[in-house]
């Protein structure tokens, strides 16, 4: 009976692919690599894992914080975001220099609400120092501290409507996942030709040691050019659609070694000053928020953000008058 159900199970068509697996599968061919939708079984076998990967990315977007307001009033109340930024001033600035915001800010529809929302990304960084310290009635001077402080604040795919927001970071995780497979890709390309160089070198100096008489010196090149011409063949067929394609399948099915959230809790206070006291002291607020690691290798803290549209333009107006006073002087 096992037998008939497999067989049954072997002549069943292929699912029809969602028009989001399809719309997945399509930058597949255009991000990683145009050749593998040459491959046998290019939809049957990636479907599934696509599938799979788009629910990842729908869950990683779903467990991000927020939306958190991104103001000068929640710079002054909430601790989070007091420690994103060194000062209310520079949250203008973030604003200002934006692309993306300026970019939103010029289409019709941002006038759909006096709010849009965005993905808020900055770097955590740290350094040492020595400061003053009060336990009780005492105060120790020289004291090493820790302190935390966040640069390179930056806002990801602003939009007046949230779930239009969530729906292409979903697509830029997608994206990002897609990305680092086609570096790979490319750093394979690069092994190849670097080793048809040296295949090619290494014949050169052979047709040279021809003209000698045969001894060791020959023999020994003789065995680096088939170790060559081996590992020459060995990513060449590496290279090939099909191999590509079982190893974008094996990829895809296992996106949080590539992409991922990790939950951090640190506790500081108004200065950034780490602490490892008691969080019940009014002066210590613990920070929680997710970072993940960019394929610049760096890690970024990340959550949604809500900003007032007309706080925004009146930051990409202040930073517009500033250019032209700077140009003017």
């Amino acid at each position: 009976m096992s037998l008939i159900s497999s067989i049954a199970d072997f002549l069943k068509p292929t699912p029809v692919p969602t028009p989001q697996v399809r719309k997945a599968l399509e930058r597949i061919g255009e991000l990683v690599d145009p050749l593998l939708r040459s491959a046998s079984g290019f939809e049957r076998e990636l479907a599934p894992a696509v599938e799979h990967v788009l629910g990842y990315c729908e869950g990683l977007i779903a467990g991000l914080p927020g939306p958190i307001d991104i103001n000068r009033q929640s710079f002054s109340g909430d601790p989070l975001v007091h420690a994103l930024f060194a000062t209310a001033d520079d949250i203008d600035q973030m604003l200002g220099h934006s692309q993306a915001v300026r970019d939103f800010l010029e289409e019709p529809q941002c006038w759909e609400s006096e709010y849009f929302y965005a993905l808020f990304a900055a770097r955590r960084q740290q350094k040492k120092q020595l400061g003053i310290v009060r336990q009780g009635d005492m105060i120790q001077s020289e004291v090493p501290q820790l302190v935390i402080y966040f640069c390179d604040q930056t806002l990801v795919e602003p939009h007046c409507n949230l779930e239009v927001t969530l729906d292409n970071l979903r697509a830029k995780g997608l994206e990002s996942l897609l990305s680092t497979f086609h570096d790979h890709v490319e750093s394979l390309r690069s092994e190849r030709e670097g080793l048809r160089a040296d295949v090619s070198m290494q014949r050169a100096h052979l047709t040279v040691l021809r003209g000698k008489s045969p001894g060791p010196e020959f023999q020994t090149h003789t065995r680096h050019l088939a170790e060559l011409d081996a590992q020459l063949r060995e990513k060449a067929a590496s290279l090939m659609p099909d191999q590509l394609l079982a190893a974008l399948v094996d990829y895809l099915r296992e996106p949080e070694a590539w992409l991922g959230l990790s939950p951090v809790s640190v506790t500081v206070d108004r200065l950034g000053i780490v602490s490892d006291q008691p969080s019940d002291d009014i002066n210590l607020h613990t920070l929680k928020f997710s970072e993940f690691r960019g394929r610049d290798k760096r890690n970024y803290m990340a959550m949604l953000a809500r900003i007032r549209r007309d706080e925004a333009q009146a930051a990409v107006d202040l930073v517009q008058d500033q250019r032209r006073r700077f140009m003017i002087i």
